[in-house]
């Protein structure tokens, strides 16, 4: 094992409230979380569209296999199995689930009252929660700590929130991410700012306890084979995220403060791709 506990970090886990996914989202409108700041700093345009619900969430295919794979990872197959249905009627002359375009299924996913997986899908994040458990360092960062932890504070004048996918009381904080092929994260991690994310998960957690903690990311991929790989995102790249959020935040109260949200493209910009 490379990762070594840190001695001198005991975060009492007792700060995290125990909160769903469903109640957290929807205090939006009265918190600021890194989504939204992030979306802010893409296009404050984008960001006052969905905060006006001018944009309405979507739930993409994508976005919908990582959601359930995290609770099957980070939460454990009881909740899981507690809170999707998973597979599907079974075809009595071939003994196989139907197809998810077939009307039994349609039926069948109709009367469970909550989010279907199909057996593909199933069999797809059973798969993924096998490439975590292959990895030692993964196992070892969830071996012990609180999953889905939410926290509330003041930060940079406004308040904000914070939902942990993992918090090991000694490692500091864990976020898991689903990826095409693990080879190219790190450029997933520069295109998707996955720093200023966890910049800020940071930061907020800091006004509660008092000091910065460790970041890390487990990913897995969600196809063949499967491969799982920790970063230890590093203080330099932590520091630097935080004064951009930092930043960003002081621009998105402004824009508040004045009822003006730019596209960010309202000059006009050189193009040089000699």
């Amino acid at each position: 094992m490379t990762l070594n506990i840190n001695d001198d970090l005991n975060i009492d886990l007792s700060i995290l409230d125990a909160e769903p996914a469903d109640e957290y989202h929807g205090k939006a409108g009265r918190y600021l979380s890194s989504h939204q700041l992030l979306d802010f700093m893409k296009c404050p345009l984008l960001h006052f569209k969905k905060a006006s619900g001018l944009i309405a969430p979507g739930d993409t295919p994508a976005y919908f296999l990582g959601r359930a794979a995290h609770v099957r990872i980070l939460e454990g197959r009881d909740v899981y199995e507690a809170q999707f249905a998973l597979g599907g009627p079974l075809n009595p002359k071939t003994n196989k689930p139907y197809g998810t375009n077939t009307q039994a299924f349609r039926a069948w996913a109709e009367a469970q009252n909550k989010p279907v997986l199909s057996l593909d899908q199933v069999d797809n994040i059973e798969a993924m929660a096998a490439g975590v458990a292959m990895n030692d360092e993964a196992v070892e960062l969830l071996l012990y700590g609180r999953s889905e932890g939410v926290v509330r504070a003041e930060y940079c004048g406004t308040p904000c929130q914070i939902r942990i996918d993992w918090t090991h009381p000694h490692r500091g904080i864990v976020d898991l991410k689903t990826c095409d092929e693990l080879t190219w994260f790190e450029a997933d991690a520069r295109r998707y700012r996955y720093g200023n994310q966890l910049a800020f998960y940071q930061s907020v957690l800091e006004r509660v306890i008092g000091r910065h903690v460790p970041v890390h990311i487990i990913a897995v991929e969600k196809r063949e084979p499967y491969r799982c790989g920790v970063w230890r995102v590093s203080d330099d790249t932590l520091a630097i995220a935080r004064r951009e959020n930092e930043a960003a935040i002081r621009r998105l109260l402004d824009c508040r403060a004045r009822d003006h949200w730019p596209t960010g493209y309202e000059s006009i910009r050189i193009l040089d791709v000699a």
